[in-house]
């Protein structure tokens, strides 16, 4: 009998633990690993300095002084430096006739260089991946770039494959999402991100304020990022996916108009930013922070935020006055580094502001701006490569990310650092000369004239020299 009364107590108890240990190993195997990361950088002969930007202006006739102007201002306040990248057909001055052929050479030209590192680094065969996940949103052609790179490199037939467009800036984080979610359906696995964006075809040379800004900040540059999920491989990785949470807000017609590709009124394509632009991004943050700040701080961090928050409310409440500042929730108690998305000075700022953030937290991101320039949806890398140059990143430590995109879309998540990093990745040959002491552009050394000039006599002189 006891025997029997035994058996009927362990049963149970021996289910339970299968059950658990089953739970636990399931877990285990859906965890996201980044292997390895590489940036890219192009070739020497297309680097855009300060007096090349000035001829490359100069060439677009369709400007007056007052867009001449508009230009300056912006590039002298958009932190952008002079050693940024742009694409060929802008150097051989066919900016305003590019061919589908500009836009696959420069796609190719990264894929040859980013890919072929971050496999060989890391002595994984293109065989050998799983998952291909392919982000670069103004340019979809036939064949997929997704099936241009299985075709460079030979990559099995059941590699499964996803080809994102018109995703935006913050598309690099959906392409890690759709990996995160594979993980969770399958073991083993290996995937490969390749993030990038085409500016060859997507150069404006229209006169609209709105539309030319966006050749004044965006510059050439991919990143392509190996991940698993093999638990077996865990020891050789560099960060580890804690959460990752993503907001749109395209329901709303503010937030869907403010960042759009569409024609000015000559028929010109081109990328519009509008006006209510901040207001969009703004909200889409504070939505998403509301999501992911329970996911990453602690209870005391979220206690101390909602108590404070309380008795703000009650002290308007009793006042018609109102009470000092708003409350602001510290980030840095759940949060080691910031990974901004570069996509100016002012956006920078501006998240920096809200989070309370100093200059040491912004000081990656604005250095990226200066250095590379806003690279779209691949940015977000060449921050983090910035910090692991710097040494900044020990094990245990908790990177933020986040970043904005049309539509209007903020991404964000937070990786946990599995190893001590120091490797220097694209910021090898100048790392050591970042920060530097004067990030003030020259452009306005250069051509500050213009804001000197009479609108009724101007012409723009033959030599910018």
């Amino acid at each position: 009998m006891d025997n029997v009364l035994l058996l009927l107590y362990i049963a149970p108890l021996s289910y339970l633990f299968f059950k658990l240990y089953n739970l636990l190993d399931q877990k285990r195997h859906q965890c996201c690993y980044i292997l390895d990361y590489q940036c890219y950088k192009p070739t020497e002969d297309r680097k855009l300095s300060t007096l090349f930007s000035g001829e490359v202006i100069k060439r677009n006739t369709n400007l007056g002084l007052s867009e001449y102007k508009f230009l300056l201002k912006a590039i002298v306040s958009s932190g952008i430096g002079e050693q940024t990248y742009a694409p060929r057909m802008v150097f051989e001055a066919r900016e305003n006739q590019p061919t589908l052929d500009d836009g696959i050479l420069e796609m190719e030209e990264f894929f040859e260089d980013s890919i072929t590192k971050v496999l060989s680094r890391s002595g994984v065969s293109p065989s050998e991946i799983d998952v291909l996940v392919v982000n670069v949103s103004m340019l979809a052609i036939v064949p997929s770039l997704a099936a241009r790179i299985i075709n460079r490199y030979k990559m099995r037939e059941d590699v499964k494959v996803y080809n994102l467009t018109g995703m935006g800036c913050s598309a690099s984080l959906i392409s890690v999402n759709i990996v995160q979610n594979v993980f969770k359906c399958q073991r083993n696995l290996q995937a490969l991100v390749v993030t990038s964006e085409s500016l060859s075809p997507n150069w404006y040379a229209g006169n609209d304020r709105s539309m030319i800004l966006a050749n004044c900040l965006f510059r050439t540059g991919g990143c392509a990022i190996l991940l698993t999920n093999k638990v077996a491989l865990k020891h050789r990785a560099m960060f580890k996916l804690k959460c990752l949470v993503r907001t749109h807000h395209g329901a709303k017609d503010e937030s869907f108009n403010c960042c759009i590709q569409r024609e000015d009124e000559t028929g010109r394509v081109g990328f519009h930013l509008g006006k209510t632009l901040p207001k969009a991004a703004t909200r889409a943050f504070v939505e998403n922070l509301k999501v992911i700040s329970p996911k990453i701080l602690p209870i005391r961090e979220l206690a101390r935020f909602t108590i404070v928050s309380f008795v703000r409310k009650l002290s308007q409440l009793r006042s018609s006055k109102g009470s000092g500042l708003r409350p602001v929730i510290n980030l840095r108690t759940g949060i080691d580094h910031f990974c901004l998305h570069t996509g100016g000075k002012a956006v920078i700022d501006g998240v920096g502001q809200s989070l309370n953030l100093c200059k040491y937290d912004l000081e990656p991101s604005r250095m990226t701006l200066h250095r590379y320039g806003n690279t779209s949806a691949s940015s977000l890398w060449y921050v983090l490569g910035y910090m692991e140059a710097k040494k900044r990143l020990k094990k245990g430590d908790r990177v933020f990310m986040i970043s904005f995109g049309a539509g209007f879309k903020c991404n964000s998540c937070l990786w946990e650092v599995v190893r001590d990093l120091g490797d220097r990745n694209v910021w090898d040959d100048c790392i050591d000369e970042y920060p530097p002491e004067n990030l003030t552009n020259p452009f306005m050394e250069k051509f500050g004239w213009i804001n000197g000039e009479d609108e009724a006599t101007f012409v723009v002189p033959d030599t910018l020299e």
